[in-house]
């Protein structure tokens, strides 16, 4: 099994030198006393011992041995509720929570990159702690001062955690058509009632309680999506002084049998009248589980990256070590037997892709929590207001594109092990496994994809993109006299061109027939992903040429930058024309054939 290493070098170079983290954070009222270069660096380093030697040990036990049901009753892997209680020890549940709750304050960044070391040590430990998030930020935004004050302070201490309750067997991503109730109680709580399934750390043993935010309907409740409320659902109800009592009738009726993440319970979560309290505005759950949703995807593209880098790392490490065949010009090690496979330009191919998709997805994480931040924290509407309408462009664009290129990359681990890598002991499997969830979870890709044409860019008549792609303008205008900048430039530049036209030809195509924004959006996806991922590699690829021209001891690093930049953009980015002649095809190639014709 692969050994995580924190890549402590690369996410410093992301925060510190590509986006200017301590500017980042001077420029925001809440942590200019409070956040430095030093602080972040000693939380990274805690988090990378951490993950180094109490995650990553576990992870592959934890896939082997699984949770087990019994009655209800969920038992985590062995060493999962040990590693816990260091988690929460080390207040790393707490980091970026409100103080006035226990919290420490700090910015959601910062959890964010941490959450980056936990998920790659071990994404289905992660996933235990990682839905807390989810729940404190929406009772943070949404949650009366009462329920705040109630499930607050153990909930951002990590004593209680939480979980997100959406769909139905019946519903999938279709969120209108759910059949939860709940029904008013006199005391001014609701009797909650129905069946929720693929609840992710619905019922463990890590956590005295666990606070379930579920999606019902009221009596006489509009259909569709407007007839969907928020409720605070807790596994043990409450006494008086706030203290755990009786048991809520919420159980978990089973747990998933599943192809990964066998180390967190995937559960079914029945209701049966029981105790619950609604969050924000009747009717408007939705609206308020936004919150809750736009959390999770940004911690699922999360696993795409973790999914990248862990695979690398391992595949790197054994394509150093593995001796097979000769190079085709030449011997490379002919002391030994064999030459090492990382001389293969095919084996090579395959560590690059990796290498590129690992540093630019931790590039555009970052991005995105930097901008979270802001809309959390800027000094003003205007900033606020221009953070979200990126955050909300690029929102999709990270949760579906580095969770498809994690699943690449894993497969790439696989295959540069050659058989090896096909058996379980290795490791390599297991991210495959663990990382094909985050393509569906928190909307399929395709969902993603729809999101992004349909509503992010046509749905604003462009406005959006426009945002980013002046961006991506301004930066190709600045550096266009760059003699060593021409490479990234000069393709960035056409492709940020092309991606309007080709914007408002789907949007011409969509007025005769709006089946052909369904048509197009995946590929409109990997189009805009992979044009973003290059306007981050050419950034990285600057700042590194800028270094290396002021002088620096560390060559290798920067020159490294230069050259995975160099192959993202010849050997990665013209993927893009394919993906250019499927939207050119239209929708009639999908749509010609009858239903019933597709199988005889």
């Amino acid at each position: 099994m692969p050994q995580y290493k924190a890549p402590l070098r690369d996410m410093q170079f992301v925060l510190h030198e590509l986006l200017n983290a301590e500017q980042h954070y001077a420029k925001l009222p809440a942590f200019q006393e409070t956040v430095s270069r030093e602080l972040v660096d000693q939380y990274l380093e805690a988090a990378a011992d951490f993950c180094e030697n109490e995650l990553s040990p576990i992870n592959q036990s934890g896939d082997r041995e699984g949770c087990t049901w019994n009655d209800g009753v969920v038992t985590t892997p062995t060493g999962f509720k040990e590693a816990y209680q260091k988690y929460i020890e080390l207040g790393f549940p707490s980091l970026s929570a409100e103080e006035q709750y226990g919290g420490q304050g700090l910015p959601v960044s910062l959890a964010n990159v941490i959450s980056e070391m936990v998920g790659t040590a071990n994404w289905a430990w992660g996933m235990y702690p990682g839905l807390s998030h989810g729940a404190v930020r929406t009772l943070e935004h949404h949650g009366s001062p009462e329920q705040k004050d109630t499930y607050l302070p153990n909930l951002v201490s990590g004593v209680w955690t939480g979980t997100m309750c959406l769909t139905e067997s019946h519903a999938g991503s279709d969120l209108g058509i759910i059949r939860t109730k709940a029904e008013p109680n006199a005391d001014g709580s609701y009797a909650i009632t129905g069946e929720k399934i693929f609840i992710s750390a619905g019922e463990h043993d890590m956590a005295e309680n666990i606070i379930h935010i579920v999606l019902a309907r009221l009596p006489g409740a509009p259909k569709g999506t407007k007839g969907i409320s928020l409720f605070i659902v807790p596994k043990f109800n409450l006494n008086a002084d706030g203290t755990v009592g009786e048991r809520n009738a919420v159980r978990c009726g089973s747990i998933e049998h599943k192809m990964g993440i066998h180390g967190n319970a995937t559960c079914v979560i029945n209701f049966d009248n029981a105790k619950g309290y609604l969050i924000g505005p009747e009717n408007r759950g939705l609206n308020c589980m936004f919150t809750f949703m736009n959390t999770a995807r940004i911690g699922t593209a999360v696993q795409g990256l973790a999914a990248s880098e862990g695979s690398f790392q391992g595949a790197l490490a054994y394509a150093k070590d593995r001796l097979a065949m000769r190079s085709l010009s030449g011997p490379k090690a002919p002391e030994k037997e064999a030459d090492p496979i990382i001389v293969h330009p095919a084996v090579r191919n395959m560590l690059l892709t990796q290498k590129s998709f690992a540093e630019a997805g931790r590039a555009l994480v970052y991005l995105l929590s930097f901008h979270a931040d802001i809309v959390e924290q800027g000094a003003t509407e205007e900033e606020r207001k221009n953070s979200d309408n990126i955050l909300s462009l690029l929102t999709p664009i990270a949760k579906a594109f580095l969770t498809e290129t994690g699943s690449e990359s894993a497969k790439h681990g696989v295959q540069v092990f050659g058989g090896h890598g096909f058996i379980s002991e290795h490791g390599m499997e297991q991210i495959v496994r663990d990382t094909r969830i985050s393509c569906l979870y928190e909307g399929t890709t395709e969902i993603q994809a729809l999101d992004l044409l349909g509503r992010k860019v046509l749905g604003t008549q462009g406005a959006m993109l426009k945002d980013f792609t002046k961006m991506i303008h301004k930066f190709c205008e600045a550096n266009k006299d760059n003699a060593t900048m021409k490479e990234f430039v000069e393709p960035l530049a056409a492709l940020n061109k092309e991606w309007g036209d080709l914007t408002m030809q789907i949007g011409m195509r969509a007025m005769q027939n709006p089946e052909e924004v369904g048509a197009a959006a995946v590929d409109y996806l990997y189009f805009s992903g992979y044009v973003t991922l290059a306007y981050l590699w050419a950034q990285m690829a600057l700042v590194a040429q800028q270094t290396l021209a002021a002088g620096t001891t560390d060559v290798d690093f920067y020159n490294a930058k230069v050259t995975t930049a160099r192959f993202y953009f010849k050997k990665i980015l013209p993927r893009v024309r394919s993906h250019v002649d499927v939207i050119a095809g239209g929708v009639e190639p999908l749509m010609s054939l009858d239903a019933e014709h597709f199988a005889f």
